[in-house]
């Protein structure tokens, strides 16, 4: 479910939010690309989100700022944010997140970033890692047999240290 603590008409998102937003829209003119009010809106819902979030769950919330959103808006939107490298579909969950090595990383938007999600059975949690000796790994593998990744994402299932307790 998404947050909506920080919602209000007139500034939907936290300040944290909006200058993770700032960043990508900078991120995005570097490329020749254009953060649009919808993408940027759509976005931020997925920043705003403590968990994954789906499509629909992202269509029901943007139709409070926008009345005729409709599923390939979204969907629009969401291909965009997944080619500029500013989010990460979880396959498991048919969710999506932020990716939060894109939006903090002050080394350039070429340097190889994989990503690596933890993601809880227990309460559908989910954590980003970027573990460089399981790239590594990925990457021997795939030479040994004459294969060249363009980009790989792991998921891995298990049980976060909360619900472990629990």
């Amino acid at each position: 479910m998404l947050s909506s603590t920080a919602m209000t008409d007139q500034d939907p998102f936290s300040p944290q939010i909006l200058a993770l937003l700032d960043r990508a829209a900078a991120f995005c003119a570097t490329r020749a690309s254009r953060l649009t009010d919808t993408r940027r809106l759509v976005l931020g819902l997925i920043l705003d989100s403590s968990k994954p979030v789906g499509a629909y769950d992202i269509l029901d919330h943007l139709r409070q700022y926008q009345r005729n959103a409709a599923p390939p808006t979204v969907y629009r939107a969401l291909d965009f944010l997944l080619a500029q490298g500013l989010i990460h579909r979880i396959e498991r969950m048919s969710a999506f997140i932020g990716c939060a090595h894109r939006l903090e990383c002050h080394h350039g938007h070429g340097c190889g970033h994989r990503a690596q999600f933890l993601i809880c059975s227990g309460c559908g949690a989910v954590s980003e890692v970027e573990d460089s000796e399981i790239s590594h790994a990925i990457a021997s593998a795939a030479k040994k047999i004459g294969f060249k990744p363009h980009q790989s994402t792991v998921e891995i299932e298990g049980l976060c240290a909360i619900c472990q307790q629990g």
